[in-house]
């Protein structure tokens, strides 16, 4: 022994020192690589607010975890100067979130990674049973053929329904559009399918607007935005959500923004909830088709309504109940700017068609029934994700890791 200290030790504990200070930084920096806000490690160092060495350990740990990928030899830009940061992105052939959707026009079972990414879907199924126990368990199988067909890893498994779903137990409040009781325990139905078939991590559930309002904050026409209203119509009906300084707000038990009940034509078409003339029975596809004196078809009521909305739009009797929706849409809208003062509206299902069909004419509703729409001019734009309430469903699933990547993984 010469009394020299092991440089090679030295470098070993000086690495785990870094990681050390940086792991509780692995959320956070894994969060800002999903949602594309650091897409080199010059920018995930200046967001984590910690040294270059730290986050570089941070990075190598999450690429470590299969989580994400590390390019250190990215090409320099044209007329940059200087050696170029590494460049981050999530691990195209990483694990997967189970994430399944339930309407009532069918289901739909999807794999999907980090960044939002459908890696996978299985064919729908256009015919939803009463038991839904039933549906559910045909939704799980086909997520599980997915997963060995792919032989992905998966991290947990999410559910979208068309209903509030309330919290703590999981239960589908009022699944209007659906056969199935009302309180029909989906969560606990879920988690036991998701275990039967052996899907391993956590299940969770929610109602599909609060998802596809997730989905689009983090990936979508909404990143960015601190206080988020999301309003779309389904297969049937109308739901709302809201994120608020960038967290999904549900409410003290699940049940926040049943937008859906607002009533905009007190005089207007029964609802389902007792009352007349709401959202949900105004302006969803079934209602555009009755406006427009089309009969439903076999294609499914939003499929239908979308395709007469693009294509027979000078058609005066499709144009005066197009018309007819964005007045009591905006007219909606803008009692929730009243009352909420987002910071941007996004538009789903048929409502982002008809927000695409005239826009001018909706948001001129919406600045002139508004007193924060008169003052703000709040934008309203289209939801730019496919299957956005998948989606979302994913992110449950993703959430775990992106709350603790270690913990869930290592």
């Amino acid at each position: 022994m010469n009394g020299k200290a092991d440089p090679r030790a030295e470098g070993e504990v000086t690495t785990r020192t870094r990681l050390d200070r940086g792991r509780g930084a692995l959320g956070p920096a894994l969060e800002l690589v999903h949602t594309g806000r650091a897409p080199t490690r010059a920018v995930l160092t200046a967001e984590l607010g910690v040294t270059r060495a730290t986050a570089g350990a941070v990075a190598a740990e999450l690429e470590a975890l299969g989580l994400i990928r590390i390019d250190a030899k990215p090409s320099a830009a044209a007329g940059s100067q200087g050696r170029p940061s590494h460049r981050l992105s999530v691990a195209e052939d990483g694990p997967v979130a189970l994430a399944a959707q339930v309407h009532a026009d069918g289901f739909r079972a999807a794999l999907v990674g980090l960044g939002g990414r459908t890696v996978a879907t299985a064919p729908g199924c256009e015919i939803i049973d009463a038991d839904p126990a039933q549906v559910i368990g045909s939704v799980v199988d086909a997520g599980a053929r997915l997963l060995r067909e792919t032989g992905r890893r998966c991290v947990g498994a999410g559910l979208a329904v068309p209903s509030a779903v309330a919290e703590p137990e999981g239960t589908a409040l009022n699944p209007l559009h659906l056969a199935w009781p009302a309180g029909a325990q989906v969560r606990e139905i879920f988690t036991e399918r998701v275990r039967a078939a052996g899907i391993g991590g956590p299940a969770f559930a929610g109602n599909d607007v609060n998802l596809a309002a997730l989905a689009e904050h983090r990936h979508g026409a909404g990143r960015g935005a601190r206080d988020l209203l999301c309003v779309a119509t389904g297969h049937r009906g109308v739901g709302g959500a809201l994120v608020l300084d960038g967290r999904l707000h549900t409410g003290s038990s699940g049940l926040a923004l049943e937008v859906g009940h607002l009533t905009v034509n007190p005089e207007g078409r029964p609802c389902h909830c007792g009352s007349r003339g709401c959202l949900d029975v105004e302006t969803d596809p079934l209602a555009f088709l009755t406006e427009a004196g089309r009969e439903p078809g076999p294609e499914g009521l939003l499929v239908q309504a979308r395709t007469l909305l693009r294509d027979a739009y000078a058609d005066p009797a499709v144009r005066s109940a197009a018309e007819a929706l964005i007045d009591r849409l905006g007219l909606g809208l803008a009692g929730l700017v009243n009352i909420l003062n987002p910071d941007r509206i996004i538009l789903g299902g048929l409502h982002r068609a008809l927000l695409e069909a005239d826009s001018e004419r909706l948001r001129a509703v919406v600045a002139d029934r508004s007193l924060w729409g008169r003052s703000g001019s709040v934008p309203i734009l289209a939801c730019t994700l496919d299957h956005n309430s998948l989606v979302g469903a994913a992110e449950l699933a993703w959430q775990p890791v992106l709350d603790d990547p270690l913990g869930a993984l290592g």
